[in-house]
């Protein structure tokens, strides 16, 4: 009997479903675009309705080829994006379209709370409050659309929300709680302190549900899902995990001091470190199933997103639609610095910098085409560099070896070359597909008793970048990119 897992893996642009044998090879993937809606300048939404006919799709496609070729489904289990919210009532159905974590509405909640109290529950959940967390949104909720928080029962994130859909019951598990500001990091429990400190109810700690580990089965595929999907009724389904702790988990980066750089729609910047220390000072901590590790992580919606936005503006109007990958190799055109002009890549905002827009800099009648695409390459890897060096002066300890890049930096080999470049120090290319969906299958694998000890590979070691001859040159534009954020905080305040 071929027995294989299968992860799905939710961000804020695709859903794929991906299934793996027992050795955590991948067998096949299948991937489709997502709901996502821009409701104004701010306010970014999920048609949660739509999302699941996108994921059961997609899960119905693998699926029918896997059967037709004699597998048979042991486990599955989902991750998403984290943050942002989804709110369900008793019937376990949507009250409003979900909130996605490059929201920003509720930045003026963030702008108004106490830093003393900010700091004191920092120490506790490891997490900085910042406009699109699950708390924030409650409380922005609690403003401005009392009557939706009156039906709502249960606070799901992303694959929280599809774990629901198979199973037809609300769980949650440690890393994406943690990971969302929720969670005391040393009781493993909801914190309370996190409802006091946005001036919420303690009765809104109800909208959460119990916590579990993130290999636990917590339920198994209904008929319902399985009319819908094609999984098989009854397969046993696991809590999942977020979708940074997923990747990092599929790329092997779980070793204490590993860092792990995901160039996705966020930017991720994260290193494993024990989980009994002082939370390092970063944006978020997130626990991993090593009940003795957890992930201290730099992120924002400032990565990959950016390349997107810009590849689709340039295209617009033009015969054939300009692609991301497109966008990349026009920039190989242009040289290193892109002659003076610099892009700082928050079109999504950023949770440090309230206000933030996406933004050019130096641009000349000089400049053409090939100089924007290098100039928003390079203004997301300068800015991956600011959120690393935030990790490395945390408090965090970093490992000497390459780090991994994951994602679109690890694709295209030039981008590669800029990362490190830019951050100065060797970057390891993880060319592994579907990486977040191969950490949850791992542990969809685990929960039902599979030996996943083959999971585990060896890095390549050909697949190492070292810092080039740019490098200087990178140096210098560090330093001027370095002094415009810090200037254009006032601007941007302004503005907001």
């Amino acid at each position: 009997m071929k027995t294989c897992v299968i992860g799905i893996d939710v961000g804020l642009t695709s859903a794929k479903a991906a299934a793996f044998d027992e050795r955590g090879d991948e067998i096949r993937t299948v991937s489709a675009p997502n709901p996502r809606v821009a409701v104004s300048r701010e306010r970014q939404e999920i048609d949660m309705d739509a999302l699941w006919d996108v994921v059961a799709d997609v899960l119905r496609d693998l699926t029918a080829e896997l059967l037709r070729e004699g597998w048979t489904i042991g486990a599955i289990a989902a991750t998403g994006h984290g943050n942002g919210l989804y709110l369900v009532d008793d019937e376990l159905r949507p009250v409003r379209p979900a909130i996605a974590s490059t929201d920003s509405r509720a930045e003026g909640v963030v702008a108004a709370l106490d830093p003393a109290h900010v700091e004191r529950v920092r120490l506790l959940t490891g997490s900085m409050p910042w406009a699109a967390q699950p708390g924030v949104l409650l409380r922005w909720l609690h403003d401005n659309e009392p009557e939706t928080l009156a039906k709502a029962r249960w606070a799901l994130t992303c694959k929280d929300w599809l774990t629901v859909c198979l199973t037809g019951a609300p769980s949650a598990d440690y890393s994406d709680a943690s990971g969302c500001g929720l969670v005391n990091l040393s009781a493993r429990a909801y914190e309370p302190a996190v409802l006091d400190l946005l001036g919420l109810p303690q009765e809104d700690a109800r909208l959460f549900p119990a916590l579990r580990g993130s290999d636990e089965i917590v339920g198994a595929v209904t008929a319902a899902a399985s009319e819908r999907t094609g999984v098989p009724a009854g397969t046993p389904v696991a809590a999942g995990c977020m979708d940074c702790v997923a990747s990092a988990l599929g790329a092997g980066a779980t070793a204490l001091g590993d860092v792990t750089v995901i160039v996705g729609t966020w930017a991720i910047n994260s290193v494993v470190v024990p989980a009994d220390t002082v939370p390092p000072r970063v944006t978020l901590n997130a626990l991993l199933p090593d009940e003795n590790a957890m992930l201290a992580m730099e992120v924002a919606p400032t990565s990959a997103a950016s390349i997107e936005w810009a590849a689709g503006l340039l295209g617009a109007s033009a015969t054939i639609p300009v692609t991301p990958r497109d966008l990349l190799e026009a920039g190989q055109d242009a040289p290193p610095l892109a002659d003076g002009l610099l892009f700082l890549p928050f079109i999504h905002g950023a949770p440090e910098h309230l206000g933030a827009s996406g933004t050019f800099l130096g641009i000349k009648d000089s400049h053409g085409y090939a100089h924007v695409a290098r100039a928003v390459a390079e203004g997301i890897t300068q800015y991956h560099r600011v959120q690393l060096g935030k990790v490395r002066s945390s408090g965090a300890a970093v490992s000497d070896g390459p780090w991994t890049l994951a994602g679109g930096g690890a694709k295209n080999p030039v981008w590669a070359q800029m990362f490190a470049d830019i951050v100065g120090h060797p970057m390891r290319r993880q060319l592994g597909t579907e990486l977040g969906a191969r950490g949850v299958s791992s542990l969809a694998a685990h929960g039902v008793g599979m030996v996943t000890d083959a999971w585990n590979t060896e890095p390549d070691p050909r697949l190492v970048v070292a810092p080039g001859e740019a490098a200087a040159d990178y140096r210098t534009q560090a330093a001027t990119f370095d002094r415009v954020l810090t200037a254009m905080r006032g601007v941007w305040e302004a503005c907001a």
